[in-house]
């Protein structure tokens, strides 16, 4: 399985649905909402790193992308 639907799938767990049309502005948001559920001690640090590092991962490929159109 992807793992950019498992982040999405673990933030709809927490209410969080994202989509805005703009795949880096999801990315950001995405990377916002993780953070504050680090911060509220629901999710634990190896959770919380692995979806930041894959969010930014995500995030670089899609600006890597759009330069080269």
């Amino acid at each position: 399985m992807d793992k950019m639907l498992d982040i999405y799938e673990l933030l709809k767990t927490y209410g969080t649905y994202i989509y805005t049309r703009d795949p880096i502005g999801d990315l950001m948001l995405m990377e916002d909402e993780i953070r504050e559920l680090y911060k509220a001690n629901i999710l634990d640090i190896k959770d919380y790193q692995m979806a930041l590092l894959l969010i930014r991962q995500e995030t670089t490929k899609l600006r890597m992308k759009e330069n080269n159109q």
